[in-house]
């Protein structure tokens, strides 16, 4: 038994909850299912099922195995299908990973655009602000902000964003203008916490210097909606990702505040991981998307 073949006993056990009937599935006798079950764990080193006369249950182990196998399956009979000239158009699930804000104004329309072409791909958007973990979490591509550490992703650039303090006019009005980073000491503040959990805003100095203020918070909210809504009202200073006030600027409810201050531009990227082949799905939806989400003005602050 190859290793697909392996993967894909995994999955009919897991699926079916009986050796038996896996076996039925595969065509397999249940001496065979068993062996091929008992190789797999031995050779990893590890139980993929808690086996009982009553039960049959997957490890914690064998659940984390099974998720990736099931991609694995799906994409190697993808690329196979490609290979032999049969797998026509794009078709199967993207699951697709961006920031709150980012991904309800830009990436969805993008999306759903996509779907309007390719109507055997269905799709999950997943809005978070949070870096997930594209191959725990089964993420097909994902939009990251800033310099990518993990060197298993393959990136392409989209575009960039800047880190900018913004208030409302009437806040400014009551409070004043901040003329450099150490006046914000004497202001009020509003902390969007997913920008980092220390509360320390940093900014470009002269020659290049990094000019580092801590703050405190007056309110402290972990999303970046809330933190640009609480500043439109006039509850203090926010820093946030230009196209996170990128509206609230344009009409004038929030003001660009130390822009001679600000660090430089963070690099946009499409992410995708290697550890995989690509499924066509995935390579016909960059292809579509990148362009796309390029030609955004909020990705061209540089």
């Amino acid at each position: 038994m190859d290793r697909i073949d392996e993967l894909r006993l995994l999955l009919a056990i897991l699926d079916s909850g009986s050796l038996a009937e896996a076996g039925r599935r595969l065509r397999l006798s249940p001496p065979a299912v068993t062996r091929a079950l008992a190789a797999m764990e031995e050779r990893l080193g590890l139980r993929l099922f808690d086996r009982t006369t009553r039960r049959l249950a997957p490890t914690e182990a064998g659940r984390r195995l099974a998720d990736h196998a099931r991609r694995l399956v799906a994409d190697y009979g993808e690329a196979m299908a490609e290979a032999a000239g049969e797998a026509g158009a794009p078709r199967g699930r993207l699951r697709i990973a961006a920031p709150l804000v980012f991904g309800r104004r830009h990436v969805a329309p993008v999306v759903t655009a996509f779907l309007a072409a390719q109507p055997e791909v269905t799709a999950e958007l997943i809005l978070s602000d949070r870096s997930v973990d594209l191959v725990e979490e089964g993420i097909d591509v994902a939009i990251r902000v800033g310099d990518l550490a993990e060197t298993a992703l393959v990136a392409r650039r989209i575009g960039t964003l800047r880190r900018v303090l913004a208030a409302s006019p009437a806040y400014l009005a009551r409070r004043g203008m901040p003329a450099t980073p150490d006046d914000l000491a004497r202001h009020e503040t509003v902390l969007f916490s997913a920008l980092g959990a220390v509360p320390e805003w940093r900014f470009a100095g002269p020659a290049g210097v990094e000019i580092a203020v801590r703050i405190a918070p007056r309110f402290t909210v972990t999303q970046a909606e809330a933190a640009v809504a609480a500043a439109v009202a006039g509850q203090g200073i926010v820093r946030a990702l230009s196209y996170q006030v990128a509206e609230e600027l344009a009409d004038g409810r929030l003001l660009r505040l130390l822009r001679e201050f600000e660090p430089p531009p963070a690099p946009v990227h499409l992410v995708f991981p290697t550890a995989r082949l690509m499924a066509p799905r995935l390579r016909v939806f960059l292809d579509f998307a990148a362009p796309r989400l390029s030609a955004l003005p909020v990705l061209r602050d540089g």
